[in-house]
């Protein structure tokens, strides 16, 4: 992807962080039936190196086919991200050369995938999806809570996909490039007109 350096996100530690607060990520392949993008959630194994992206499909989704293929996957994970208008700046009083954008923090992800179809790792993968989901609540769901006929049925519907992760980009571009005067407008900006919380706290941690 396009990133200069000024936007750059290196650190493992919070690659890993955007991925597990922003786990439904567009997985995308190119196979013999072409270019193909779905909307996949992810949980992520930070045993060694990059870690391990897992997920499920539906049996029916086409995009196994480009899987089973062995290519390169590309998995791109989407976090916070808002407007910024140029009535923020400062410097659009000082002399108006100033233009629009957006600010946003996302993380890429390549490895070469590997279908899995096993009932028992598609039970441990969900359950995990699910308790990652599912804490803070007062009465978490568990996989265990419906019954296991139904459990075993759904399982049948769906193949699991395992994504070592052999690169990982991260980019960050929250106003590094504005002075500090116009950075402070658009944190004062999103903070009066209610924009989201976690971008506001990706400018400031930046």
């Amino acid at each position: 992807m396009h990133c200069p350096t000024i936007f750059r996100e290196e650190r493992l530690d919070r690659l890993h962080d955007l991925i597990g607060a922003h786990p439904l990520a567009t997985l995308i392949t190119s196979g013999s039936n072409g270019l193909m993008a779905n909307l996949i959630p992810f949980s992520l194994h930070a045993d060694s190196g990059y870690g391990i992206l897992r997920a499920h499909l539906a049996r029916g989704n086409r995009q196994l086919d480009a899987l089973r293929e062995a290519g390169e996957a590309l998995v791109v994970f989407h976090g916070p991200d808002g407007y910024v208008t140029p009535s923020w700046y400062p410097a659009k009083a000082e002399h108006g050369k100033v233009v629009p954008t957006w600010n946003f923090a996302m993380v890429q992800a390549r490895g070469k995938p590997r279908v899995i179809d096993d009932a028992d790792w598609l039970l441990a993968q969900i359950g995990l999806l699910t308790d990652e989901q599912e804490k803070g609540r007062a009465h978490p769901w568990q996989v265990s809570d419906a019954p296991d006929d139904y459990v075993a049925a759904q399982l049948k519907g769906i193949v699991g996909i395992e994504i070592p992760i052999l690169s990982l980009e991260g980019k960050w571009k929250m106003s590094q490039n504005r002075q500090a005067a116009d950075r402070q407008g658009v944190l004062d900006g999103l903070s009066a007109e209610g924009g989201c919380p976690s971008l506001l706290a990706a400018m400031k941690n930046i």
